[in-house]
């Protein structure tokens, strides 16, 4: 488990994170979201000890990263895939960090098939793709076998079948009960990795819930149906209290169940060619908890 409590850092006159708490619970994948700006990357790094906090406090499992007699045995971590020496290569790169941590160097040829790079092990790593770095990454996280890991950006280079590897693995380690932290701006890959969400803005924290209660909260449920006497369905809904909009070929309905829509209908004898319970993505309730709280906003073309 990682627990941030009250956590402030600065930067000159900048306020990068602001009083900022939340817990990151193990058996889940917990996605980190925020525009740019908003003081993801510096949490991470405080998370790790590579930054200290002005004020507040972090642990991990209840300790402090600077506490931990083996760090890459307890928490492992993927914040920047550039981060190697281009003239070793992938083999030799997972080497030195195993035997630097005690680790059994044989686990070197475990992450490195598990990841997919067993073929290219001898290869420099300055030759390797954008993708091929990100799974050296990955790789090095998972070299001690954590309890705890945090990624930053994990599928960024890789393809369409990198991503759904990744977000196979993350949820994988979380059914193995580890605590796994990802922080993404890719609003459809958190939707399908995540269970649960730590979102801030401006370094402070917006909501921490999880990806279903973000998005049911924050939207108004809607059901969109199609029958083939719309105007009788409409009178029908109306007065059974449902609010109704008339949209083409369609009814938009709030404040009536689905369920209770079917019911009607068929109460009615009216038919229905489509009943269908619409909801934001995850995407459209973000941009609309974040408007305004990004580093940089975009305007429109003249």
């Amino acid at each position: 488990m990682i627990s941030v409590t009250g956590l402030t850092k600065t930067y000159g006159e900048t306020v990068a994170v602001d009083d900022l708490s939340f817990t990151v619970q193990p058996g889940v994948v917990t996605g980190f979201l925020g525009p740019n700006g908003s003081g993801k990357s510096t949490t991470m790094r405080m998370i790790l000890g590579l930054d200290r906090p002005d004020d507040g406090s972090i642990t991990v499992d209840g300790k402090a990263y600077r506490e931990l007699a083996w760090p890459l045995r307890e928490v492992g971590a993927l914040l920047d895939a550039k981060a190697l020496h281009p003239g070793r290569s992938a083999r030799s790169h997972l080497k030195s960090l195993a035997e630097s941590n005690a680790i059994d160097t044989k686990r070197v040829g475990e992450v490195l098939e598990l990841v997919g790079l067993d073929s290219v092990a001898k290869r420099k790593v300055g030759k390797f793709s954008l993708g091929m770095g990100q799974r050296l990454g990955i790789a090095a996280a998972l070299l001690g076998d954590p309890q705890i890991l945090l990624f930053d950006e994990p599928v960024n280079g890789l393809d369409p079948e990198g991503i759904l590897w990744v977000r196979t693995l993350l949820q994988d380690l979380a059914k193995q009960g580890k605590t796994v932290f990802v922080s993404s701006h890719l609003m459809s890959e958190m939707a399908l990795t995540a269970s649960n969400l730590v979102v801030i803005g401006r370094g402070k924290l917006l909501a921490e819930t999880t990806v279903e209660n973000f998005i049911a909260s924050r939207t108004t449920p809607t059901v969109r149906v199609s029958a083939r006497n719309l105007d009788a369905l409409d009178a029908a809904l109306r007065r059974k209290g449902a609010s109704t909009t008339r949209e083409s070929d369609h009814l938009l309905v709030t404040e009536m169940a689905q369920e209770a829509i079917g019911e009607i209908a068929l109460d009615q004898a009216i038919a229905l060619t489509e009943l269908t319970q619409q909801s934001a993505s995850l995407e459209e309730v973000f941009m609309q908890l974040t408007a305004g709280e990004g580093e940089y906003e975009s305007g429109a073309v003249q």
